[in-house]
């Protein structure tokens, strides 16, 4: 049976989402730049999330819930969620904050399209609008051409739009069938004896202050990826993905707070671009679970 759909609860998991996981990215940023190896905290990313997610339905009697027919689909889901996550990760090492965030923008163009061949969801010109006008905004603030973003940075953070809408994708179908907590347990179980193979090669010691921040980055990882999958679970790809969008205020705050760097004027320039395209897709499926019964919301209306 399909879940619910439910499209403003979407779009607050999924801005909740992008605030946590924005979190992790600077700490992953940090961490690599207090000396630990960038394969290593990829492991570490991902153990706690195993263990918190294990320990906790163990306590309370539901390991039940963590059971698949769909374990083939789980492990293609973690060998794309393990190279979505190099690219991820590995854009903010090679770019700053707010420059690699505008990249990643690229996330709800490659959206819409798999959207519509893989789903085949029906998006409709509302929503094509929204997506361009954000994508307008990340022209404006990127400013390609200029010659002030390297050209590996840009291809990583352009990857990392790709595998995230590609993911997305992915998570959506598991999600009709398995629950968000067996999405997320299965990825890190899976992908974690992978990133293992690296450590004896990679791995370090660490001060008490590292070890802190390997536990910090494990910890807002299982949040933050809980969140994203259940956004997923309530609304429709095309349309909760363009909330990402929000994660561009959090990536100039942090860059601001701890790495002294602002982005350029383009930005201001392109906000409001960006923010516009949000405003639109909430308002617009706010209208459309409106008009639509509940059985059928699932469609996405044509819009």
């Amino acid at each position: 049976m399909e879940p619910v759909q439910r499209p403003l609860l979407a779009l607050v998991l999924r801005l909740l989402a992008v605030a946590v996981l924005a979190t992790l990215v600077m700490l992953v940023k940090y961490a690599n730049g207090t000396g630990i190896a960038f394969l290593e905290i990829l492991f570490w990313r991902q153990v706690p999330t195993m263990a918190f997610i294990l320990g906790w339905l163990a306590l309370r009697g539901e390991v039940h819930r963590l059971r698949t027919r769909r374990l083939p689909s789980h492990v293609r889901r973690a060998l794309l969620g393990g190279t979505g996550m190099l690219f991820t990760f590995g854009a903010p090492l090679l770019l700053p904050l707010a420059e690699s965030t505008t990249l990643g923008f690229t996330t709800p163009i490659f959206a819409v399209i798999l959207s519509a061949l893989l789903l085949r969801e029906r998006v409709g010109p509302v929503r094509w609008l929204a997506v361009a006008l954000g994508f307008a905004g990340v022209e404006i603030i990127a400013q390609p051409g200029s010659g002030h973003i390297p050209p590996l940075g840009a291809m990583v953070g352009l990857g990392a739009g790709f595998m995230v809408a590609l993911i997305s994708i992915q998570v959506r179908d598991l999600a009709r069938t398995d629950e968000s907590i067996s999405i997320v347990f299965w990825f890190a179980a899976i992908s974690s004896p992978v990133f293992a193979l690296s450590l004896p090669f990679v791995a370090s010691a660490h001060t008490a202050w590292q070890w802190g921040l390997l536990a910090a980055i494990g910890i807002t990882g299982c949040i933050g990826q809980l969140l994203l999958t259940a956004s997923l679970r309530y609304g429709q790809v095309s349309s909760v993905i363009v909330m990402d969008y929000s994660a561009l205020v959090w990536a100039t705050l942090f860059g601001w707070l701890i790495w002294d760097h602002l982005p350029p004027a383009s930005t201001w320039l392109g906000a409001p671009f960006i923010i516009g395209a949000g405003v639109v897709i909430a308002w617009r499926e706010r209208v459309l679970h409106q008009r639509t019964p509940p059985a059928a919301v699932d469609t996405g209306g044509g819009s």
